[in-house]
């Protein structure tokens, strides 16, 4: 029998089955390769949002604290304020209340003070008076 010589341009089925495996490699090896970089790229993204959360939670804390701070400092002045405003309103209350029994004629320890004082005040004119007098 005659053998034909290699120079056809036609592989035989020994040879296309050789290639074949080294292919079939290849085309794994991409897509173990591309499958690495998807997973790669799904967790970095996860880290990425694990980051940013942590950061907007750290940055929400702090202006949190600041703005506490700033509502302490304002609700601190304004019961100043109030207790300011609680003291004078005391005063004209009491200012009222004098004037009231004044005007009434009835009178109250206040009123016997300043009376007594007024006495005491006469009192001493005269006997400023007398001592003159005796000069």
């Amino acid at each position: 029998m005659l053998e034909p010589e290699n120079n056809t341009p036609y592989k035989s089925r020994e040879e296309v089955h050789q290639k074949g495996p080294s292919a079939k490699w290849f085309w794994v090896f991409w897509i173990v390769l591309i499958g690495l970089g998807t997973t790669a790229a799904y967790l970095y993204s996860n880290h990425l949002k694990e980051q940013v959360v942590v950061q907007l939670q750290q940055d929400t804390r702090q202006e949190m604290a600041a703005f506490k701070a700033e509502y302490d400092q304002r609700f601190n002045e304004l019961v100043q304020e109030m207790d300011e405003m609680q003291s004078k309103v005391q005063s004209f209350n009491e200012l009222l209340t004098f004037t009231k029994d004044q005007a009434s004629g009835k009178t109250d320890n206040s009123n016997k003070l300043y009376s007594q004082l007024s006495q005491v005040e006469k009192q001493l004119k005269e006997l400023e008076r007398k001592m003159e007098l005796l000069k």
